[in-house]
C-alpha cells in the first residue's frame, strides 16, 4: 500500500485536515483515514491532495499557436486570426501538440474534452496517459452544405477513433456543432440526430455580437464571414439571444456542455436550466476564465452559475488564447475574480464535476475505494499542480 498526506485532502466532496490517502500500488483508492491509524511509511506532499484534474475544453490542435496572437485583441479579431493562422508546418504542429500533452499530464490533467477541427492530435493521443473526449467541431454555415460538411468532419472523426481504438482507456469521440454563429439550422437538425445520448459541447455567448446576430442579422460576425466569402448573416433572425435561438435545436438526451457563457444572463441560465430538464437534455456550464481575460479581458458569471446550482466544470481552452494549460491557474484566477465562491466547490468543479460532465466518474474525479482517478498535489497561491508519482 501506498500512504500520503498533505496540509489538506480534497477527496471529491470536501476539504480533509489531518488525514491520509491510502492507495494500492497501481494507485487505486483503498481509503481515507486519521493520520493515527495510518501506521509508518507516509509520504508527505506539499500543497493539496485532489484527485487527478479534468480540463473539459481545450483545442490541442492549436498548440502551435502559442505566444503567436496578442492578448486583449477582442474576440473577432482573436476568431479571424485563428482562421487565418493555420499555415504551420506539419512537424512544428505535432511537436507543439506533443509538448502541450505532456505539461498537462505533467499538471496532473487526468481527462480532457478536447476540440479539433482535424485528426492531426491523433498520434499524441494514441500513447497517452490521458482520458480523451474528442470533440470533433463541424461548420457549417449554410443549409445546402450540411451534408458535406458533416461528411468532412467524420472523416477526421473516424481517423481519431481509428488511432486511438487500441488505447486501453476509454476514449471516444463525437461530431458536435462548433458555435452559434457557424451552424446553419439544417446542419443542427442533423447532428441533434446523429449526437442522441452523447455527450457534446457547443462555444456559447461569448460576445454580444453573438446575441446581435440572432436579434438582427447584424453585428461584428459580419466581419468573420466575410473571410469565407459571406456577405451577410446566413442565420435566421429571430428576435431572440442565439442561447434562446440554438438550444432548442437539441432534445435527444444529450449531455451538452455549453462554453466560456461571457455574456449569458441569469435570466437565460435559468431558462436554459429549465428547458434540459423538460427536454431530458443535461447541462454543463464550463467555464475557462484565463482565455476570457487573455481575448476580451472580461470574465465569465461564475458566480451566478454558482448560486443558481447550474452544474459548472472548468477548462483551458487552448494556446492560442491562454498564457498555459493549467486547472490550477484557472482555479486561482477564479479566486481571485470570485472570492466568495467557496474553495470546495471550486474543486469540485475541476475534478468530480468534470469527471461526471465526461461521464468518467465511474474510475475519475474522487478518491472513492476502487477508482483510479490519479493523485495531484495542487499549490493555489503559485496556481500550480503536479501529478504526485507512485513509487511501488
Amino acid at each position: 500500500m501506498l500512504k500520503f498526506k498533505a496540509a489538506a485532502i480534497f477527496d471529491g466532496y470536501r476539504l480533509w485536515k489531518n488525514k491520509v490517502l491510502i492507495t494500492q500500488a497501481d494507485g487505486t483508492i483503498e481509503a481515507i483515514v486519521d493520520e493515527t491509524e495510518a501506521g509508518e511509511s507516509v509520504q508527505t506532499i506539499e500543497g493539496i491532495l485532489t484527485p487527478g484534474l479534468v480540463n473539459c475544453h481545450c483545442h490541442l490542435e492549436l498548440s502551435h499557436l502559442k505566444d503567436v496572437i496578442a492578448p486583449h485583441t477582442g474576440l473577432i479579431e482573436f476568431l479571424c486570426s485563428v482562421v487565418t493562422k493555420r499555415n504551420f508546418p506539419a512537424e512544428l504542429i505535432q511537436q507543439k501538440i506533443k509538448e502541450a500533452e505532456q505539461e498537462m499530464a505533467q499538471n496532473g490533467i487526468v481527462a480532457v474534452g478536447d476540440i479539433g477541427n482535424t485528426a492531426d492530435t491523433a498520434v499524441v493521443k494514441a500513447s497517452s496517459s490521458i482520458y480523451w473526449h474528442n470533440f470533433v467541431e463541424v461548420l457549417s454555415f449554410t443549409d445546402d452544405k450540411a451534408s458535406d460538411a458533416i461528411a468532412h468532419y467524420q472523416s477526421a472523426l473516424n481517423q481519431l477513433k481509428q488511432a486511438l481504438s487500441a488505447s486501453s482507456l476509454p476514449h471516444r469521440s463525437s461530431l458536435v456543432p462548433h458555435a452559434p454563429y457557424s451552424i446553419s439550422p439544417e446542419t443542427f437538425r442533423r447532428l441533434n440526430e446523429i449526437t442522441q445520448e452523447q455527450v457534446i459541447s457547443i462555444h456559447n455567448q461569448e460576445h454580444p455580437a453573438e446575441n446581435e446576430l440572432y436579434q438582427s442579422g447584424g453585428g461584428d460576425y459580419l466581419k468573420l464571414f466575410k473571410i469565407f466569402g459571406i456577405d451577410r448573416s446566413p442565420f435566421p433572425v429571430t428576435g431572440v439571444s442565439s442561447l434562446h435561438s440554438i438550444l432548442p435545436y437539441f432534445d435527444r438526451g444529450q449531455t451538452i456542455l455549453l462554453v466560456h457563457n461571457t455574456c449569458s444572463t441569469q435570466e437565460e441560465i435559468e431558462w436554459a436550466l429549465h428547458y434540459a430538464e423538460k427536454k431530458g437534455i443535461r447541462l454543463q456550464f464550463c467555464l475557462c476564465i484565463n482565455a476570457n481575460l487573455y481575448i476580451e479581458n472580461k470574465t465569465p458569471p461564475a458566480e451566478i452559475l454558482w448560486r443558481s446550482g447550474s452544474p459548472v466544470v472548468i477548462g483551458t481552452d487552448s494556446y492560442s488564447s491562454n498564457w498555459q494549460l493549467s486547472i490550477a491557474s484557472e482555479i486561482k484566477t477564479l479566486q481571485q475574480h470570485f472570492p466568495s465562491i467557496p474553495l470546495e466547490t471550486l474543486l469540485q468543479w475541476a475534478t468530480l464535476q468534470g469527471a461526471r460532465a465526461l461521464q468518467w466518474d465511474n474510475s475519475l474525479g474522487s478518491f472513492e475505494k476502487g477508482k483510479k482517478p490519479g493523485i495531484t498535489s495542487l499549490d493555489l497561491e503559485a496556481g500550480t499542480s503536479r501529478l504526485v508519482p507512485l513509487h511501488e
